[in-house]
């Protein structure tokens, strides 16, 4: 008998063991209750957002608490402090149009961009002269302090990776207590995007001389509008500034 008629018949051998063999199913695991056990508890919901920001502002991010009727002149004042002349906002959408709305009232010498057209049209333009991206932020991680966003075409990924200044609307009633509960919130095991975006604080790295420096593969800034619902009210989470 040549070798390959003996390992063929031998592999055929361990198969039909195999095949015969008592099978012991394996139990599906319990991925809720492992994240249960491992993910912190807060004693309310006005504490759980203290965590968030607390956590993000830790690694350089700013955390602006806003509400609903002034995060427009809120986002207008960090555009005067930090001296932005030029945004890309997501004009296809109700907060980018809002986000607009308020620059031309508060800060009528800032230009807005629309990302209206491919990236090859004016990539040029996009990362040499525009100073600040905005986009909204699908949900939040209070575990990690992290933000999610969901690109599409309306505000693309290269709106909050290319401007050295990344400006995001967050609506706090979409905070969860960590990834787990995020994805089944979002549904992400049955509806994935071809990008999904988590952010815990500006580009950085300490890969040169062991330095940690921002900025280096994307915004140097991370600028959050986090907007609280009615009935928190800006007093009950400003102390964690």
């Amino acid at each position: 008998m040549s070798a390959l008629n003996y390992s063929a018949t031998a592999r055929e051998r361990i198969f039909a063991k195999l095949n015969v063999a008592q099978r012991t199913p394996m139990p599906e695991p319990d991925t809720g209750a492992y994240y249960a056990e491992f993910t912190p508890k807060w004693p309310n919901e006005i504490e759980r957002l203290k965590h968030w920001a607390r956590t993000m502002r830790r690694f350089n991010t700013q955390v602006h608490w806003v509400t609903s009727q002034n995060w427009g002149e809120t986002l207008a004042n960090v555009v005067r402090d930090k001296a932005i002349n030029s945004m890309v906002l997501p004009m296809g959408t109700a907060h980018g149009q809002a986000a607009h709305n308020a620059l031309a009232q508060h800060t009528p010498e800032v230009k807005t961009y629309a990302f209206d057209r491919p990236l090859e049209q004016w990539e040029d333009e996009l990362f040499d002269h525009v100073d600040a991206g905005f986009t909204d932020v699908r949900a939040g991680i209070a575990q990690t302090g992290t933000l999610v966003l969901w690109p599409d075409a309306h505000q693309p990924r290269s709106m909050s990776l290319v401007p050295p200044i990344h400006i995001a609307l967050f609506d706090t009633t979409t905070l969860h207590d960590d990834f787990f509960s995020a994805m089944q919130a979002l549904g992400l095991a049955h509806d994935t995007p071809s990008n999904f975006v988590l952010i815990s604080s500006p580009s950085k790295t300490s890969d040169i001389q062991l330095t940690l420096a921002f900025g280096a593969h994307g915004p140097r800034e991370l600028v959050v509008l986090a907007q609280l619902p009615a009935h928190i009210a800006l007093a009950d989470v400003e102390e964690s500034a």
